[in-house]
């Protein structure tokens, strides 16, 4: 006994409007892949061709200049010597770049971790308006300091030393957008953690200070990691400040140097040389996110899966 003409006919076309529908989708997902892999290269190529071309151009003899040749032809180490000549300085500027940098980080996470875990701990009024008036801080522009800053520093009040020219005038400036942001990322990673975590470690027989340091700090090296990692790139490629309170070459940092670089005539301007200068400061970033890359990105998404 057959089915009916109608039954078959029926089973028929569903067959084929599956069909179809798989086709559909198995169409959309392969264009998605597709559409999802060429957005990814052109972002890469995006960030990584300004890095080839400055690799590029500081391998390229000094003569050649700016030439739009993609590979160096012949390839020369003559602009990483000039960048280390005497005249430029450039070693020094990258002991002062390493020095400065070091030390603001350093500084800006103790100030920044003891007042996050306050804010994220502790109850006062208006503490809402506190940490936005933090976060505020660092909306200023940074040029709207120099000039109050300029003036303390010069030794224009007596109450002032004169501090041009010295460490401590590249150091305490920076930390006005360093705190801002150690604060505001550590005060919410602290919030996420259990405050329960610190009430069994006193009932176990430590102080509050024990139980910050041997419970909390562990558990928030992710997010201090991250946020050192953040202020010390922002400090070391940091101009503003470094072009104006270290005026003498023996104060300047790395990026102020490299501003300074002049060619053979006193007044050309040395592309080679300032690319190569661009490679070695890039280099100690690029091996200092290499080498915490898992704790960056543990800082980064910690955020989301807690």
């Amino acid at each position: 006994m057959t089915a009916p003409a109608s039954t078959t006919e029926f089973k028929t076309t569903a067959a084929e409007v599956a069909s179809l529908a798989r086709k559909e989708r198995d169409g959309k997902y392969w264009f998605g892949t597709i559409a999802s892999i060429v957005g990814m290269a052109a972002i890469v190529l995006y960030c990584v061709l300004p890095f080839y071309w400055m690799i590029v151009s500081s391998l390229r003899l000094p003569t050649m200049g700016m030439s739009n040749d993609f590979l160096p032809n012949p390839p020369s180490l003559e602009n990483f010597a000039a960048v280390f000549s005497p005249a430029n300085n450039f070693g020094q500027a990258l002991i002062n770049s390493v020095i400065v940098s070091f030390v603001t980080t350093i500084l800006t996470l103790l100030f920044g971790i003891l007042g996050a875990y306050a804010l994220a701990r502790l109850r006062f009024p208006l503490k809402g308006l506190v940490l936005a008036l933090i976060i505020g801080c660092s909306m200023f522009p940074g040029i709207t300091l120099l000039i109050p800053l300029l003036k303390m520093f010069t030794g224009t009040y007596e109450w002032f030393p004169n501090w041009m020219n010295t460490y401590q005038a590249l150091i305490i400036p920076s930390l006005s957008f360093g705190l801002p942001l150690c604060v505001w990322n550590l005060t919410a990673y602290f919030r996420q953690l259990p405050v329960e975590l610190e009430h069994s470690a006193m009932v176990d027989g430590c102080t509050p200070a024990q139980a910050f340091r041997l419970i909390i700090m562990p558990l928030a090296a992710p997010g201090v990691f991250t946020t050192a990692i953040l202020v010390f790139i922002a400090v070391w490629n940091e101009f503003m400040i470094a072009n104006t309170f270290g005026t003498t070459k023996a104060m300047m940092t790395a990026p102020v140097a490299v501003n300074q670089f002049t060619g053979s005539l006193g007044f050309n301007t040395p592309f080679g040389t300032i690319m190569a200068a661009g490679v070695i400061i890039t280099i100690p970033l690029i091996v200092l996110v290499l080498f915490f890359q898992r704790r960056i990105i543990g800082g980064l998404a910690a955020g989301a899966l807690k």
